[in-house]
């Protein structure tokens, strides 16, 4: 099956409350070729060819980081379609959370990701990637689409 076939990737925020605060689990990009070094969301991953953005994260997430997800438990967030100068692709990337998951999240591909942290959700490193910054306030102000790299961000 050929890669990138949708040009289409998904995005999930783990979430956790901790007291009165949120928390998101973040991962450290490593040997991907892209945002190498930079913190990303939770985990994320192509949509493959007949597979739906929800499929994609349920079986991301158990690629990734061991967890368990329902498709149910999904909660959609927003979808930013996104023009990458540095890489010449466009992208529809759809980004979900969810606070409900089975197992401890722990690092699964450990050559793709050198490290993974919770971060209250208020309080984000400084070398998170930027598309993934607007998906993060787009959760907070209930943005449903966005358009990023067109020349308006």
């Amino acid at each position: 099956m050929e890669k990138y076939k949708t040009l289409s990737a998904v995005m999930v925020f783990l979430i956790k409350t901790n007291g009165d605060k949120k928390q998101i689990l973040l991962q450290k990009r490593q040997n991907t070729g892209f945002a190498d070094g930079m913190w990303d969301l939770s985990y994320a991953g192509h949509v493959e060819y007949k597979e739906s953005m929800k499929q994609t994260a349920v079986r991301e997430g158990k690629e990734e980081l061991g967890v368990e997800i329902a498709l149910e438990d999904l909660k959609f967030v927003t979808l930013i379609h996104k023009r990458d100068e540095a890489c010449d692709v466009t992208y529809y990337n759809g980004y979900f959370c969810t606070e409900k998951y089975i197992g401890e999240p722990t690092i699964c591909e450990p050559y793709k990701c050198s490290q993974i942290k919770w971060f209250d959700i208020t309080d984000l490193p400084e070398n998170l990637i930027n598309d993934r910054k607007v998906a993060i306030k787009a959760y907070f102000n209930g943005t449903p689409y966005i358009e990023y790299g067109w020349g308006n961000n």
